[in-house]
């Protein structure tokens, strides 16, 4: 049975144009990764002993794992 053209038509979708981020996705964005800035420089100039003093250098992890976040946010950003 030879198909027609009405079966191809079906199959390819027209792109649209992507819909915008949600309002709250930019201040979340921006503040995930100032909050990764602030904890860092908080552990840095406390000399390593805060914002969490009982898991020590992990609180760089932390730091760098909320900046990040924020950073992997930036490549949904509309």
């Amino acid at each position: 049975m030879a198909r027609g053209d009405k079966d191809e038509d079906r199959l390819v979708e027209p792109e649209g144009e992507a819909a915008p981020n949600p309002v709250w996705f930019k201040p979340i964005m921006i503040g995930l990764m100032l909050i990764g800035l602030v904890w860092i420089i908080v552990f840095y100039l406390s000399g390593q002993a805060l914002p969490v003093p009982s898991i020590g250098p992990w609180n760089l992890v932390i730091g760098f794992g909320i900046a990040f976040i924020g950073f992997l946010m930036t490549t949904r950003w509309r």
